[in-house]
């Protein structure tokens, strides 16, 4: 940089500059306060968002498990509207369960369907996945139960999974695959005790050995 050794060249230099670089200095000022306006205007509107989608949601469920609930009528517009919310999977689930306690199980199995696409989190998908076997199950489609929990889950999942799959081979008759899933299940619970289904386990061997 050049050195200006007095207060004219110096008054001179700074007015050059500002000429040549005025226009990007204001320009730079403008496009800065910009952002900054943009970026307040952006989390503002992000909070107005999830307000709204937290009064939504809470007028959704507020008829859940009422003789006369509305909320599996009204749960697709919700789900629709609010899909990037963090509320729209918690109503997916209520709907679901009021679609069960309605014995309208095509209609669970949509919801729960729509998590499994939808949920941001594996674990989410994994809880949906299991009621929706746990419906095929409960409607005798063995089969399907089976094909949709051979699927990827989480490894915390497989305890789980695997009593739910000794439950639909025992409900097929297969006392030799729900043994195997029966045992599976125990020795991925590990140390968790889990009585009942060491119970499932214990009958079977005596029933295969009546």
């Amino acid at each position: 940089m050049e050195v200006y050794s007095t207060e004219e060249q110096q008054a001179e230099a700074r007015k050059r500059f500002f000429r040549e670089n005025g226009t990007s200095l204001i320009a730079g000022v403008v496009l800065g306060l910009g952002g900054l306006y943009g970026w307040k205007a952006y989390n503002q509107s992000q909070i107005d968002s999830a307000e709204a989608a937290s009064d939504a949601y809470t007028q959704l469920i507020s008829t859940a498990g009422q003789e006369n609930s509305d909320v599996l009528a009204k749960s697709d517009a919700f789900l629709t509207e609010y899909k990037d919310s963090s509320y729209a999977v918690l109503a997916a689930f209520v709907s679901a369960r009021e679609a069960v306690d309605a014995k309208d199980y095509s209609a669970a199995k949509e919801k729960l369907e729509w998590i499994v696409t939808n949920a941001p989190k594996a674990e989410l998908k994994a809880i949906a996945t299991t009621r929706i076997a746990r419906i095929e199950l409960a409607e005798g489609n063995f089969d399907a139960a089976l094909a949709k929990l051979n699927t990827t889950l989480p490894e915390a999942f497989k305890a789980q999974v695997e009593e739910l799959k000794g439950d639909i081979y025992l409900a097929k008759d297969d006392k030799d695959n729900a043994r195997l899933a029966y045992q599976a299940a125990l020795d991925a619970a590990g140390e968790t005790q889990n009585q009942l289904l060491q119970v499932k386990l214990d009958n079977l061997a005596v029933a295969q050995t009546l």
